[in-house]
Protein backbone atom coordinates (compact mmCIF):
# COMPACT_ATOMS: atom_id res chain seq x y z
CA UNK A 1 0.00 0.00 0.00
CA UNK A 2 1.41 3.35 -1.00
CA UNK A 3 1.65 6.29 1.65
CA UNK A 4 -1.31 8.94 1.85
CA UNK A 5 0.10 12.58 0.87
CA UNK A 6 -0.65 13.09 4.54
CA UNK A 7 2.24 10.70 5.85
CA UNK A 8 4.22 11.88 3.07
CA UNK A 9 3.91 14.88 3.72
CA UNK A 10 4.58 14.61 7.64
CA UNK A 11 7.51 12.27 6.15
CA UNK A 12 8.68 15.26 4.00
CA UNK A 13 8.42 17.74 6.85
CA UNK A 14 10.65 16.39 9.45
CA UNK A 15 13.52 15.43 6.68
CA UNK A 16 13.25 18.58 4.85
CA UNK A 17 15.51 21.55 5.54
CA UNK A 18 12.55 24.08 4.78
CA UNK A 19 10.64 25.83 8.01
CA UNK A 20 7.89 27.98 8.59
CA UNK A 21 7.73 30.14 11.50
CA UNK A 22 4.71 29.96 13.45
CA UNK A 23 3.52 32.20 16.53
CA UNK A 24 -0.12 31.81 18.46
CA UNK A 25 -2.01 33.91 19.94
CA UNK A 26 -3.97 33.66 22.94
CA UNK A 27 -7.01 35.51 24.31
CA UNK A 28 -10.11 35.18 26.71
CA UNK A 29 -13.64 34.61 24.43
CA UNK A 30 -14.79 37.12 26.98
CA UNK A 31 -13.04 41.06 26.44
CA UNK A 32 -10.60 39.88 23.91
CA UNK A 33 -8.02 39.64 27.14
CA UNK A 34 -4.37 38.26 26.35
CA UNK A 35 -4.15 35.28 28.86
CA UNK A 36 -0.13 35.54 29.91
CA UNK A 37 1.27 31.70 31.19
CA UNK A 38 -0.65 29.58 28.96
CA UNK A 39 0.86 26.46 28.62
CA UNK A 40 1.68 25.43 24.60
CA UNK A 41 2.48 22.35 23.84
CA UNK A 42 3.15 21.52 19.52
CA UNK A 43 2.95 18.53 18.13
CA UNK A 44 3.13 16.83 14.89
CA UNK A 45 -0.59 16.37 14.30
CA UNK A 46 0.03 12.67 12.74
CA UNK A 47 2.28 11.92 15.73
CA UNK A 48 0.34 13.77 18.94
CA UNK A 49 1.46 11.70 21.50
CA UNK A 50 5.61 13.23 20.56
CA UNK A 51 5.51 16.75 21.54
CA UNK A 52 7.92 18.56 19.73
CA UNK A 53 8.29 21.79 22.39
CA UNK A 54 6.15 23.37 24.72
CA UNK A 55 5.86 27.29 24.83
CA UNK A 56 4.59 30.14 27.35
CA UNK A 57 2.64 32.94 26.08
CA UNK A 58 3.76 36.44 27.84
CA UNK A 59 1.73 39.34 29.00
CA UNK A 60 0.17 39.69 25.47
CA UNK A 61 -1.11 36.23 25.29
CA UNK A 62 1.90 35.74 22.73
CA UNK A 63 4.33 32.58 22.17
CA UNK A 64 7.71 33.44 21.00
CA UNK A 65 7.54 32.96 16.99
CA UNK A 66 8.92 29.34 16.60
CA UNK A 67 10.65 27.62 13.39
CA UNK A 68 8.99 24.36 12.22
CA UNK A 69 9.78 21.77 9.62
CA UNK A 70 7.68 22.40 6.26
CA UNK A 71 7.89 21.05 3.00
CA UNK A 72 9.45 22.37 -0.23
CA UNK A 73 7.47 25.64 -0.86
CA UNK A 74 7.91 24.56 -4.58
CA UNK A 75 5.20 22.07 -3.79
CA UNK A 76 3.23 25.00 -3.21
CA UNK A 77 3.89 26.31 -6.48
CA UNK A 78 2.26 24.09 -8.79
CA UNK A 79 -0.95 22.43 -8.88
CA UNK A 80 0.42 18.75 -10.06
CA UNK A 81 2.25 17.75 -7.02
CA UNK A 82 2.13 14.01 -5.00
CA UNK A 83 2.87 15.76 -1.75
CA UNK A 84 0.72 17.79 0.83
CA UNK A 85 2.47 21.08 0.21
CA UNK A 86 2.10 22.15 3.98
CA UNK A 87 2.43 20.33 7.43
CA UNK A 88 -0.06 20.08 10.03
CA UNK A 89 0.56 20.62 13.89
CA UNK A 90 -1.72 19.69 16.88
CA UNK A 91 -1.14 22.21 19.54
CA UNK A 92 -3.06 22.28 22.74
CA UNK A 93 -3.05 25.07 25.19
CA UNK A 94 -3.67 24.45 29.03
CA UNK A 95 -4.65 27.61 31.19
CA UNK A 96 -5.40 28.33 34.72
CA UNK A 97 -9.04 29.69 35.04
CA UNK A 98 -10.09 28.45 31.19
CA UNK A 99 -11.23 25.27 29.70
CA UNK A 100 -8.49 23.41 27.38
CA UNK A 101 -8.30 23.30 23.71
CA UNK A 102 -6.82 21.32 20.73
CA UNK A 103 -6.08 22.80 17.59
CA UNK A 104 -5.63 20.04 15.33
CA UNK A 105 -4.68 20.77 11.73
CA UNK A 106 -2.32 23.46 11.88
CA UNK A 107 -0.93 24.08 8.30
CA UNK A 108 2.56 25.46 8.33
CA UNK A 109 4.03 26.70 4.87
CA UNK A 110 7.53 26.80 4.26
CA UNK A 111 8.89 30.63 3.81
CA UNK A 112 5.50 32.24 5.79
CA UNK A 113 4.78 32.99 8.90
CA UNK A 114 1.26 31.56 10.80
CA UNK A 115 -0.99 33.16 12.71
CA UNK A 116 -2.57 30.25 15.12
CA UNK A 117 -5.59 32.38 17.27
CA UNK A 118 -6.67 30.38 20.12
CA UNK A 119 -9.56 31.68 21.90
CA UNK A 120 -10.00 30.07 25.89
CA UNK A 121 -13.14 29.85 27.61
CA UNK A 122 -13.43 31.03 31.44
CA UNK A 123 -14.01 27.75 33.40
CA UNK A 124 -16.67 30.22 35.19
CA UNK A 125 -18.63 30.88 31.87
CA UNK A 126 -19.94 27.16 31.96
CA UNK A 127 -19.96 27.02 28.54
CA UNK A 128 -17.83 23.87 26.97
CA UNK A 129 -14.80 24.45 25.01
CA UNK A 130 -14.90 23.77 21.16
CA UNK A 131 -11.71 21.73 19.87
CA UNK A 132 -10.54 22.81 16.20
CA UNK A 133 -10.17 20.57 13.64
CA UNK A 134 -8.59 22.48 10.66
CA UNK A 135 -9.69 20.49 7.48
CA UNK A 136 -7.42 19.97 3.85
CA UNK A 137 -7.04 23.10 2.77
CA UNK A 138 -8.91 23.60 -0.78
CA UNK A 139 -6.37 24.04 -3.01
CA UNK A 140 -5.22 20.34 -1.95
CA UNK A 141 -8.61 18.40 -0.73
CA UNK A 142 -11.35 17.46 -2.95
CA UNK A 143 -14.76 19.82 -2.47
CA UNK A 144 -17.79 20.53 -4.22
CA UNK A 145 -17.51 23.14 -6.95
CA UNK A 146 -19.18 26.67 -6.74
CA UNK A 147 -22.85 26.83 -7.92
CA UNK A 148 -23.37 29.21 -10.86
CA UNK A 149 -25.15 32.73 -10.14
CA UNK A 150 -25.37 35.96 -12.08
CA UNK A 151 -22.68 38.51 -11.08
CA UNK A 152 -25.18 40.91 -10.53
CA UNK A 153 -28.05 40.53 -8.95
CA UNK A 154 -31.52 41.74 -9.78
CA UNK A 155 -32.69 44.30 -7.19
CA UNK A 156 -36.59 44.61 -8.65
CA UNK A 157 -38.02 41.14 -6.59
CA UNK A 158 -41.00 42.53 -4.41
CA UNK A 159 -40.22 42.68 -0.94
CA UNK A 160 -36.39 42.37 -1.64
CA UNK A 161 -34.08 44.20 0.70
CA UNK A 162 -31.20 45.63 -0.97
CA UNK A 163 -28.74 48.45 1.34
CA UNK A 164 -28.79 52.03 -0.31
CA UNK A 165 -24.83 52.07 -0.04
CA UNK A 166 -21.51 49.81 0.13
CA UNK A 167 -20.97 49.33 3.93
CA UNK A 168 -18.26 47.60 5.25
CA UNK A 169 -19.69 45.39 8.39
CA UNK A 170 -18.39 44.96 11.42
CA UNK A 171 -19.29 41.39 11.75
CA UNK A 172 -20.74 38.83 9.45
CA UNK A 173 -22.71 35.84 10.26
CA UNK A 174 -21.36 33.05 9.29
CA UNK A 175 -23.53 29.67 8.67
CA UNK A 176 -20.93 26.59 8.98
CA UNK A 177 -22.75 24.22 6.93
CA UNK A 178 -25.13 24.56 3.54
CA UNK A 179 -28.08 26.90 3.63
CA UNK A 180 -30.56 24.19 3.88
CA UNK A 181 -28.92 22.67 7.00
CA UNK A 182 -30.38 24.07 10.21
CA UNK A 183 -28.37 22.17 12.83
CA UNK A 184 -25.05 23.97 10.93
CA UNK A 185 -23.93 26.57 13.71
CA UNK A 186 -23.92 30.25 13.27
CA UNK A 187 -20.87 32.02 14.48
CA UNK A 188 -20.22 35.88 14.46
CA UNK A 189 -17.06 37.06 12.64
CA UNK A 190 -15.21 39.86 12.46
CA UNK A 191 -15.37 41.35 8.96
CA UNK A 192 -11.72 41.55 8.58
CA UNK A 193 -11.14 38.15 10.49
CA UNK A 194 -13.46 36.65 7.73
CA UNK A 195 -11.60 38.04 4.94
CA UNK A 196 -8.58 36.39 6.28
CA UNK A 197 -9.83 33.32 7.49
CA UNK A 198 -11.22 32.83 3.78
CA UNK A 199 -8.09 34.08 2.04
CA UNK A 200 -6.12 31.53 4.11
CA UNK A 201 -7.96 28.86 3.13
CA UNK A 202 -8.76 29.26 -0.40
CA UNK A 203 -5.18 30.26 -1.36
CA UNK A 204 -1.67 29.53 -0.65
CA UNK A 205 0.45 32.11 1.43
CA UNK A 206 3.75 31.81 -1.03
CA UNK A 207 2.16 32.92 -4.22
CA UNK A 208 3.23 36.51 -5.15
CA UNK A 209 1.82 39.54 -3.34
CA UNK A 210 -0.19 40.58 -6.98
CA UNK A 211 -1.71 37.05 -6.83
CA UNK A 212 -2.81 37.30 -3.41
CA UNK A 213 -4.03 40.89 -3.85
CA UNK A 214 -6.23 39.90 -6.94
CA UNK A 215 -7.68 36.68 -5.04
CA UNK A 216 -8.17 39.39 -1.59
CA UNK A 217 -10.53 41.36 -3.73
CA UNK A 218 -12.33 38.41 -5.64
CA UNK A 219 -13.17 37.51 -2.23
CA UNK A 220 -14.25 40.87 -0.95
CA UNK A 221 -16.41 41.64 -3.31
CA UNK A 222 -17.98 38.20 -2.83
CA UNK A 223 -18.60 38.68 0.23
CA UNK A 224 -19.76 42.24 0.10
CA UNK A 225 -22.58 41.38 -2.51
CA UNK A 226 -23.68 39.13 -0.46
CA UNK A 227 -23.75 41.56 2.37
CA UNK A 228 -25.34 44.54 0.01
CA UNK A 229 -27.72 42.24 -1.61
CA UNK A 230 -28.77 40.62 1.82
CA UNK A 231 -28.89 37.44 -0.30
CA UNK A 232 -29.62 35.19 2.67
CA UNK A 233 -31.26 37.04 4.79
CA UNK A 234 -33.88 37.40 1.64
CA UNK A 235 -34.29 33.91 1.84
CA UNK A 236 -35.35 33.46 5.21
CA UNK A 237 -32.51 32.99 7.20
CA UNK A 238 -30.48 34.05 9.81
CA UNK A 239 -27.22 34.37 8.52
CA UNK A 240 -24.91 36.43 5.86
CA UNK A 241 -22.93 33.68 4.75
CA UNK A 242 -21.85 29.92 4.59
CA UNK A 243 -18.96 28.62 4.56
CA UNK A 244 -19.89 25.79 1.62
CA UNK A 245 -17.68 25.92 -1.13
CA UNK A 246 -20.94 24.79 -3.18
CA UNK A 247 -22.46 28.10 -2.19
CA UNK A 248 -20.21 30.25 -0.84
CA UNK A 249 -16.62 30.34 0.10
CA UNK A 250 -13.99 28.39 2.53
CA UNK A 251 -14.18 29.80 5.92
CA UNK A 252 -13.02 27.15 8.53
CA UNK A 253 -13.47 28.12 12.51
CA UNK A 254 -10.70 28.66 14.17
CA UNK A 255 -8.23 27.82 11.73
CA UNK A 256 -4.60 29.50 11.42
CA UNK A 257 -4.14 32.53 9.31
CA UNK A 258 -0.80 34.32 7.55
CA UNK A 259 0.82 37.08 8.39
CA UNK A 260 1.44 38.58 5.02
CA UNK A 261 -2.18 37.86 4.08
CA UNK A 262 -3.10 39.72 7.31
CA UNK A 263 -0.87 42.54 6.41
CA UNK A 264 -2.37 43.07 2.70
CA UNK A 265 -6.33 42.40 3.84
CA UNK A 266 -5.54 45.06 6.76
CA UNK A 267 -4.70 47.75 3.75
CA UNK A 268 -7.62 47.12 1.04
CA UNK A 269 -10.56 45.45 3.77
CA UNK A 270 -12.79 48.29 2.39
CA UNK A 271 -12.33 47.71 -1.39
CA UNK A 272 -14.12 45.74 -3.52
CA UNK A 273 -14.50 45.21 -7.54
CA UNK A 274 -16.92 47.25 -9.70
CA UNK A 275 -18.15 48.13 -12.62
CA UNK A 276 -19.53 50.99 -14.18
CA UNK A 277 -23.08 51.92 -13.23
CA UNK A 278 -23.77 49.24 -11.12
CA UNK A 279 -24.06 49.82 -7.22
CA UNK A 280 -23.44 46.63 -5.77
CA UNK A 281 -20.21 44.84 -5.20
CA UNK A 282 -19.77 42.41 -7.97
CA UNK A 283 -20.61 38.75 -7.09
CA UNK A 284 -17.24 37.57 -8.30
CA UNK A 285 -17.18 33.46 -9.06
CA UNK A 286 -14.21 31.75 -8.83
CA UNK A 287 -12.12 28.34 -9.15
CA UNK A 288 -9.30 27.01 -8.75
CA UNK A 289 -9.21 26.10 -12.42
CA UNK A 290 -7.85 22.57 -11.89
CA UNK A 291 -10.11 20.47 -10.18
CA UNK A 292 -13.06 22.93 -10.75
CA UNK A 293 -13.77 25.18 -13.54
CA UNK A 294 -16.00 27.93 -13.75
CA UNK A 295 -16.75 31.19 -15.85
CA UNK A 296 -14.95 33.69 -13.72
CA UNK A 297 -11.23 34.00 -12.16
CA UNK A 298 -9.42 30.83 -11.77
CA UNK A 299 -7.23 30.78 -8.33
CA UNK A 300 -3.83 28.98 -9.70
CA UNK A 301 -4.09 31.02 -13.26
CA UNK A 302 -3.99 34.12 -10.94
CA UNK A 303 -0.34 32.76 -9.68
CA UNK A 304 1.01 32.34 -13.00
CA UNK A 305 -0.61 35.84 -14.42
CA UNK A 306 1.72 37.00 -11.21
CA UNK A 307 4.91 34.83 -12.19
CA UNK A 308 4.62 37.06 -15.76
CA UNK A 309 4.43 40.44 -14.12
CA UNK A 310 0.90 40.99 -14.12
CA UNK A 311 -0.69 43.61 -11.56
CA UNK A 312 -3.68 42.57 -9.38
CA UNK A 313 -5.51 44.77 -11.73
CA UNK A 314 -4.39 43.53 -14.79
CA UNK A 315 -5.12 39.88 -12.88
CA UNK A 316 -8.53 40.91 -12.34
CA UNK A 317 -9.69 42.29 -16.13
CA UNK A 318 -7.82 39.22 -17.52
CA UNK A 319 -10.95 37.12 -15.96
CA UNK A 320 -13.35 39.82 -15.71
CA UNK A 321 -12.95 42.03 -18.67
CA UNK A 322 -11.53 45.78 -18.70
CA UNK A 323 -14.62 47.44 -17.19
CA UNK A 324 -13.57 46.19 -14.20
CA UNK A 325 -12.07 48.31 -11.56
CA UNK A 326 -11.65 48.82 -7.57
CA UNK A 327 -13.84 50.63 -5.50
CA UNK A 328 -14.37 51.60 -2.04
CA UNK A 329 -17.09 51.00 0.67
CA UNK A 330 -18.74 54.34 1.28
CA UNK A 331 -18.59 53.58 4.95
CA UNK A 332 -17.04 51.43 7.53
CA UNK A 333 -19.30 49.94 10.63
CA UNK A 334 -18.22 49.26 14.25
CA UNK A 335 -15.32 52.01 14.51
CA UNK A 336 -15.54 55.37 16.16
CA UNK A 337 -14.37 57.50 13.37
CA UNK A 338 -12.94 57.02 10.03
CA UNK A 339 -9.24 57.20 8.74
CA UNK A 340 -8.88 60.83 9.01
CA UNK A 341 -6.55 60.40 5.27
CA UNK A 342 -3.18 61.26 6.70
CA UNK A 343 -1.00 59.48 8.50
CA UNK A 344 -0.22 60.16 12.62
CA UNK A 345 3.50 60.40 13.12
CA UNK A 346 5.85 62.51 15.07
CA UNK A 347 5.11 66.29 14.95
CA UNK A 348 1.17 65.49 14.29
CA UNK A 349 -1.63 67.08 16.66
CA UNK A 350 -5.26 67.69 17.30
CA UNK A 351 -8.19 65.75 17.64
CA UNK A 352 -7.02 62.85 15.42
CA UNK A 353 -3.87 61.91 17.72
CA UNK A 354 -5.71 63.01 21.21
CA UNK A 355 -8.13 60.17 20.01
CA UNK A 356 -5.34 57.84 19.10
CA UNK A 357 -3.80 58.22 22.26
CA UNK A 358 -6.84 57.95 24.25
CA UNK A 359 -7.90 54.45 22.54
CA UNK A 360 -4.59 52.94 22.79
CA UNK A 361 -4.58 54.14 26.74
CA UNK A 362 -7.64 51.81 27.17
CA UNK A 363 -6.01 48.65 24.79
CA UNK A 364 -3.47 49.45 27.28
CA UNK A 365 -5.29 48.25 30.07
CA UNK A 366 -5.58 45.08 28.61
CA UNK A 367 -2.21 44.57 27.02
CA UNK A 368 0.18 46.07 29.66
CA UNK A 369 3.22 46.17 26.90
CA UNK A 370 2.14 49.02 25.63
CA UNK A 371 3.23 51.96 27.45
CA UNK A 372 0.19 54.57 28.84
CA UNK A 373 0.70 57.82 27.07
CA UNK A 374 -0.53 61.50 28.10
CA UNK A 375 -3.41 62.19 26.06
CA UNK A 376 -2.79 65.44 24.85
CA UNK A 377 -2.94 65.64 20.93
CA UNK A 378 0.93 65.62 20.62
CA UNK A 379 2.59 62.81 18.38
CA UNK A 380 5.83 62.30 20.26
CA UNK A 381 8.39 59.64 20.69
CA UNK A 382 6.20 58.24 23.63
CA UNK A 383 3.26 57.89 21.45
CA UNK A 384 5.49 56.13 18.35
CA UNK A 385 6.38 54.07 21.11
CA UNK A 386 2.83 52.70 22.18
CA UNK A 387 2.05 52.49 18.51
CA UNK A 388 5.15 50.41 17.87
CA UNK A 389 4.07 47.81 20.58
CA UNK A 390 0.20 47.69 19.45
CA UNK A 391 1.86 46.89 16.19
CA UNK A 392 4.06 44.63 16.90
CA UNK A 393 1.64 42.79 18.96
CA UNK A 394 -1.10 42.78 16.25
CA UNK A 395 1.05 41.98 13.68
CA UNK A 396 1.39 44.98 11.64
CA UNK A 397 4.98 46.46 10.53
CA UNK A 398 6.06 48.18 13.61
CA UNK A 399 6.92 51.57 11.87
CA UNK A 400 5.27 53.70 14.86
CA UNK A 401 3.42 55.67 12.20
CA UNK A 402 -0.70 55.27 12.54
CA UNK A 403 -1.10 54.65 8.61
CA UNK A 404 -4.49 53.22 7.19
CA UNK A 405 -4.08 49.74 8.49
CA UNK A 406 -3.00 51.05 11.96
CA UNK A 407 -5.99 53.24 12.29
CA UNK A 408 -8.34 50.63 11.85
CA UNK A 409 -6.63 47.94 13.39
CA UNK A 410 -6.54 50.38 16.90
CA UNK A 411 -10.17 51.35 16.41
CA UNK A 412 -11.16 47.81 15.58
CA UNK A 413 -9.33 46.79 18.66
CA UNK A 414 -10.26 49.43 20.84
CA UNK A 415 -14.20 48.26 20.21
CA UNK A 416 -13.31 44.74 21.03
CA UNK A 417 -12.11 45.78 24.18
CA UNK A 418 -14.42 47.65 25.14
CA UNK A 419 -17.28 45.39 24.91
CA UNK A 420 -18.59 43.20 27.84
CA UNK A 421 -18.35 39.92 25.35
CA UNK A 422 -18.87 39.11 21.69
CA UNK A 423 -22.20 38.19 19.98
CA UNK A 424 -23.16 34.62 20.71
Amino acid sequence: MSPSPFSQAQQSAQESPFEGVLRIFVTSTVGLIPIEGAVVTVSYTGDPQQPLMTLTTDESGLTPPVLLPAPNPEYSLEPEQPVQPYSEYNIEVRAEGYESILVSGTEILADTTAIQPIRLQPISSNIPQQDIFIPEHTLFGNYPPKIDEEEIKPTDESGEIILSRVVIPEYVVVHDGVPSDSSAKNYYVRYRDYIKNVVSSEIYATWPEAALYANILVIQSFTLNRVYTEWYRNRGYDFTITSSTAYDQKWVYGRNIYENISILVDNVFANYLSRPGVRQPIFTSYCDGRQVSCPGLKQWGTKYLADEGYSAIEIIRYYYGNDMYINSADSISGVPASWPGYHLTIGSSGQKVRQIQEQLNRIARNYPAIPQIAADGIYGQRTAEAVRAFQNIFDLPATGVVDYATWYQISGIYTAVTQISEPA
